[in-house]
């Protein structure tokens, strides 16, 4: 299964005999799937059935789902609030007799909100049934060019990830490889240590000095580290490969990325070590953000 993006837009434009839709659908990060629709009113009882069909396709991100009517072109059908109108003529004559208002002009009445409005086409069963249809056909291949881009970016995406991953798999080499964590060279340093603490002091214990550096430099191994890194290189670059939904166990292995670099940067007795550890955390970083687009 390829990796997919939670990001990405697509549109789809539907023609019926109601006017023309048009579908826009808009894909942002998110932990969960959450999909927001605007409908025009009248087509409200469509949501649950979209939301469905949505859901069966895409996992993980925020979607907001617009859909915009034009009507076909031509003189509209204007109904006049004949209620309103009543009531309205009703007080104003009242107003008019009593001298508190001039009598009401065109202007003014077509001017009250309400009043006149554009009447909305009526379709029977047979007609509603398929521009509904129409329209379910709309989202549905506009979801399906949603998934094209999604496709196309998590692609892109699963590309730099495996680049990261080559990257921390080389930095954890070099960790491995650093002279400065062998066994000789952390003796040396901490022989060192303890014969100017000893020149120092006359007091102090020797053999309990050496008891304490051999602790110092058990604390100071970073072997595991190692080991997991590169189990967690594995395991991700397995992942990339198998696709589908899977962010958020890349999401989980870039949090132990992090901590093992954290781990080897604290246990580091030596600057090439550190060095190769800020740099294990910078590459670990720019994974994490990337696996945040990841559905």
């Amino acid at each position: 299964m390829a990796v997919r993006s939670m990001t990405g837009f697509a549109r789809a434009d539907v023609e019926t005999e109601s006017g023309s839709f048009v579908w826009e659908l808009r894909a942002v990060n998110g932990k969960t799937l959450d999909v927001r629709f605007r409908l025009p009113q009248g087509l409200d009882h469509l949501e649950a059935d979209l939301r469905r069909r949505m859901a069966a396709v895409v996992s993980r991100g925020n979607v907001q789902a617009n859909l915009q009517w034009r009507r076909e072109a031509g003189a509209p059908a204007l109904v006049v609030n004949e209620e309103m109108l009543a009531q309205i003529l009703a007080m104003s004559g009242k107003l008019v007799a009593d001298g508190h208002a001039a009598p009401p002009t065109a202007d003014g009445l077509l001017a009250i909100k309400g009043l006149i409005d554009i009447a909305e086409e009526s379709l029977d069963e047979t007609g509603a049934k398929a521009r509904d249809q129409a329209i379910i056909a709309g989202f549905e291949a506009a979801v399906a060019r949603l998934e094209v881009v999604r496709r196309d970016e998590g692609t892109a995406l699963a590309n730099v990830l495996g680049t990261r991953l080559e990257e921390i798999a080389a930095l954890t080499d070099r960790a491995d490889d650093d002279p400065a964590r062998t066994s000789e060279a952390i003796r040396a340093r901490l022989k060192d240590q303890v014969q100017t603490l000893i020149q120092a002091n006359s007091d102090f214990d020797e053999a309990r000095l050496h008891q304490e550096a051999a602790l110092i430099a058990a604390r100071a191994d970073i072997r595991e580290e190692i080991d997991r890194l590169r189990a967690h290189v594995v395991a991700a670059r397995a992942l990339l490969a198998e696709g589908g939904v899977i962010g958020r166990r890349l999401d989980f292995l870039s949090q132990e990325f992090h901590r093992e670099s954290n781990t080897i940067c604290s246990k580091s007795n030596a600057s090439s070590l550190t060095a190769i550890g800020l740099d294990l955390k910078i590459v670990v970083d720019q994974f994490r953000e990337q696996v945040q687009n990841i559905e």
